[in-house]
């Protein structure tokens, strides 16, 4: 039984970090959105809105960040504060905006056709 399980919980673990990889573009830039963040507080927002069900380490999401920024969705700029160390904010920029709204649509679109095949009243 113990064998079963731990299948379940690996397979279930390999779903989620697909599903992760798959939106983690999305989820990036619509953090943010509102105003401009650094990576560790990008990192807290996505576990805090997602009630700790997505969770980004450094290891995978400053090289995320490096890649929007390639290609001109985000820009970073290094802030130095007194007594603090030196972070680097991303902001979204034109083109990560329009980016965003490419994205949120195709989203939409996912989760709208998702929910028709999934819907309970189908089965």
């Amino acid at each position: 039984m113990t064998d079963v399980k731990t299948r379940s919980r690996e397979r279930d673990s390999t779903l989620d970090r697909e599903m992760k990889k798959g939106s983690a573009e999305l989820i990036i830039l619509s953090i943010v959105e509102a105003r401009a963040r650094h990576g560790y507080e990008i990192s807290k927002l996505i576990e805090t809105r997602s009630n700790g069900q997505l969770k980004f380490h450094v290891a995978s999401l400053y090289p995320l960040l490096y890649r929007l920024e390639e290609r001109g969705w985000l820009q970073g700029r290094w802030v130095e504060k007194a007594g603090e160390r030196r972070r680097r904010f991303y902001s979204l920029t034109a083109a990560g905006r329009a980016a965003l709204a490419r994205q949120r649509e195709t989203w939409n679109t996912f989760v709208d056709a998702m929910r028709l095949i999934t819907d309970s009243h189908h089965a």
